[in-house]
């Protein structure tokens, strides 16, 4: 029997950072949490912002540098979306890891702090019920436990608990910080990416280092060492930038059946409307010879389509009508047809 080959970590889990100091792009938070780690006495947390902003790399680092990997097991407890986070894991699971007390036990090169932390990732995605039930258990274990709470929308966190939190926000990476890191992994794994690659990575990312990371993995095992820009955009699942283009284009004509083939030759190639939409929406932002009020129109359009699909219509008739509608607005016809 042929001897098992060890399954390749996700680079994603590889290249985590193990320390707060070592987290990209967020100086304020790093420098607050940095100073706070000194003295070992953490509030409750809020971090809130963008996926693949370090958010959940924060908290975690922050649980291994006051317990080390000896004492994270018993002193930290962490659930996200794929557990189950209903008011009744809150009053029994949550509420009994809480309550119980710790030692004062200390690892060497540790600071080991009396009190346990309660990571809650994904919190947004928690019910409303579910967070009320909370508050009652923060206050009353506050001296025990400490929250640490994840999230990408803090408007959907409660305010009696948001307030009882230190908030800090995480910024979309810029481009320089995530082509720096993207280039520490490439050197890392002995991978050849060109300065076009790296920038069409920035881009296809929107300031999201993990999906970067996963599109540089994905493509490094289908294409081998040397990437280029066209090997990133196929398995990212972005679509050519000239099908958007020509779909514009077939816009400007002015002419509906043009611009019903250049639908019907998307819907046939298989490109998912809604990323198309999004694409579409900055080519239309970003070009500059359509008036503020076409492109407001076209927007307009736009937003009720992506509703529409959130609905389940069809997609070739919701594409047929944003070229429709965006025909119209180009050449100032009626919004509404006149018999």
């Amino acid at each position: 029997m042929a001897p098992l080959v060890p399954m390749s970590q996700p680079w994603v889990e590889k290249y985590r950072p193990r320390q707060v100091k070592d987290v990209a792009h967020q100086e304020e938070v790093i420098r607050v949490l940095t100073n706070t780690l000194q003295t070992a006495d953490l509030p409750h947390m809020l971090f809130y912002g963008p996926p693949g902003t370090g958010k959940t790399t924060t908290a975690l680092a922050i649980a291994y540098q006051l317990y080390g990997p000896e004492l994270y097991k018993s002193r930290v407890l962490e659930l996200n979306a794929s557990d189950d986070r209903g008011i009744n894991v809150v009053r029994t699971k949550i509420k009994d890891f809480a309550a119980v007390a710790v030692g004062t036990a200390r690892k060497a090169g540790y600071p080991c702090p009396p009190y346990k932390i309660i990571i809650l990732d994904e919190a947004d995605s928690m019910t409303e019920d579910a967070q009320n039930a909370l508050r009652r258990t923060m206050e009353t274990y506050s001296k025990v436990t400490r929250f640490f709470f994840i999230c990408n929308y803090i408007s959907r966190i409660i305010e009696p608990l948001a307030s009882r939190c230190a908030k800090f926000r995480f910024k979309p990476l810029s481009e320089e910080v995530m082509s720096s890191r993207i280039m520490h992994i490439c050197n890392e794994e002995g991978l050849n990416l060109d300065a076009q690659a790296l920038s069409t990575l920035s881009a296809i990312s929107q300031g999201d280092l993990r999906r970067a990371i996963t599109y540089l993995q994905s493509a490094a095992r289908l294409f081998g060492s040397s990437i280029s820009s066209s090997d990133l955009i196929s398995v990212s699942g972005v679509i050519p930038e000239d099908v958007v283009k020509s779909l514009l284009a077939a816009c400007r004509s002015g002419e509906f059946d043009v611009a019903n083939k250049e639908v019907s030759n998307i819907i046939a190639d298989g490109y998912p409307v809604s990323q198309l939409m999004a694409q579409f929406l900055d080519v239309i932002v970003g070009t500059d010879d359509i008036p503020d009020d076409q492109k407001a129109r076209i927007c307009k359009k736009l937003g009720e389509t992506d509703k529409c699909l959130v609905d389940g219509a069809d997609e070739y008739l919701q594409l047929l009508d944003v070229a429709s509608e965006t025909i119209r607005a180009l050449f100032n016809m009626p919004q509404t047809l006149v018999f």
